[in-house]
């Protein structure tokens, strides 16, 4: 369960929401104070400290910060804020493996950015929340990509089932500094809160070799890209791409194409009733626009009639009931998404894992626990399946290595003792229970 926000930041962040709401055009002023508020900056911190992650490029860690004082920590925070002397940290950057194949680079700000960062979301999130248009669920207070997926399934069921299968190239790298700050004073006009943002969009960022030295790039005559791990980078992303969702909106495409746009952060699909093509024209026009590219390469129409697409780690498209051999518009979760799952318990129970087994079997059930709360909507019983077998698979050969057995160990360790007695995660997809969006 995440934090609580304290009922004075919730009560403030109301009143923005409401101001936000009521007048669209009303630019908000006298902002930056309130970032350095002793009660934003406490809860600031304790929510990048739930969040965890390791260090940036000073070293520093929590519990550096624990053993100094939090307090005397966030006082000299405050100092510099109230002063105007903060200046921002490189930022380190960390190459990911892409689910698709290839590498992701990821940003690590230090902790102190980090805190900085959340109290100025904490301020600017519901402002902004109020500008977003209804159908993107990426990074947005109560919805999540499960709702994403919902809704996909449900308009595919009504018949757009002509799709889009879009790939944004880069997205966070190549946002336009220059488009990205006029989005951001259509609703704030107070430039100390303005200067803040220009600073961590102009952030040098440090990539590492193995021996540790530094490479920097970026810095200040960067002018475009939103590092990716940053707190206020999905924000900021959330706010560019509502450009693209807007103006669908404002250019009735809905009618135009008979279509239908679902979107989570740089990832969106664009259903249709059988004009998805002039709708992938259109779009790729309007992304050349905002100075954003679609991959051509991944990108693609298809039929969800005859086969099936990809969108945020389910597959969806035609289903085979075998009961009475009939077929079915569905959802379920992808075979690509079943596999990293499957290198995930292989590396996890490695025969060079020198761990005492309470432990590595609470790594693997924290492992399966995530898979299962995300993988709980619609067909999964194939999915399950098979997860199920390789995990008791993988658990098994772990345990008759690490106890020296000289057979499979099928009779030793049977799934009901493993599943049972030995304490794993039997895997079954949580309850999905559909919230109303707001």
């Amino acid at each position: 369960m995440g934090l609580q926000t304290p009922a004075k930041i919730r009560t403030f962040q109301r009143k923005l929401s409401l101001k936000a709401k009521a007048e669209p055009d009303f630019r908000f002023y006298l902002l930056y104070d309130k970032i350095y508020r002793a009660d934003i900056l406490l809860h600031a911190y304790r929510l990048a400290k739930a969040k965890g992650g390791c260090a940036g490029v000073d070293g520093m860690s929590f519990e550096h910060v624990e053993s100094e004082g939090v307090d005397e920590w966030l006082s000299g925070i405050r100092k510099e804020l109230r002063a105007k002397t903060y200046s921002p940290q490189p930022v380190l950057r960390r190459m990911i493996p892409k689910p698709g194949g290839g590498q992701r680079p990821l940003g690590i700000p230090t902790i102190r950015d980090r805190v900085i960062q959340t109290a100025a979301k904490l301020v600017l999130e519901s402002i902004f929340e109020a500008d977003l248009e209804p159908n993107a669920y990426g990074y947005r207070p109560k919805r999540s990509a499960l709702d994403a997926i919902r809704t996909v399934h449900e308009l595919l069921c009504k018949g757009y089932t002509d799709v889009v299968d879009a790939d944004l190239s880069k997205y966070f790298d190549t946002i336009p500094h220059s488009e990205l700050m006029q989005c951001v004073a259509r609703r704030i006009v107070d430039r100390n809160m303005l200067r803040l943002i220009k600073l961590w969009l102009k952030v040098p960022v440090v990539d590492r070799d193995k021996d540790g030295r530094g490479r920097m790039s970026g810095g200040r005559k960067s002018k475009k890209g939103t590092p990716q791990g940053g707190v206020i980078s999905p924000l900021l992303a959330n706010l560019y791409m509502n450009r693209f969702l807007k103006y669908w909106r404002l250019k009735r495409c809905n009618e135009v194409f008979r279509a239908q746009v679902v979107s989570y952060a740089d990832d969106f699909v664009i259903l249709s009733r059988g004009r998805a093509d002039e709708a992938l024209q259109w779009t790729s026009t309007v992304m050349d626009l905002l100075g954003l590219r679609l991959n051509m390469d991944k990108t693609a129409v298809r039929d969800a009639c005859t086969g099936n697409f990809d969108f945020l780690g389910y597959t969806f498209g035609r289903i085979w009931f075998r009961k009475d051999g009939s077929w079915y518009t569905g959802a379920s979760p992808s075979k690509a998404s079943v596999k990293r799952l499957k290198q995930k318990v292989r590396t996890m129970l490695s025969p060079c894992e020198k761990g005492a087994w309470p432990e590595v079997r609470d790594r693997l059930n924290a492992l399966l626990r995530g898979w299962s709360t995300y993988f709980c909507y619609g067909t999964t019983q194939i999915a399950y399946r098979a997860v199920e077998r390789n995990v008791y698979n993988r658990a098994r050969r772990f345990l008759v290595s690490r106890h020296k057995v000289r057979s499979r160990g099928i009779h030793r360790f049977p799934s009901e003792r493993v599943f049972g007695e030995l304490g794993v995660l039997l895997p079954r997809p949580m309850k999905y229970v559909a919230r109303r969006v707001p």
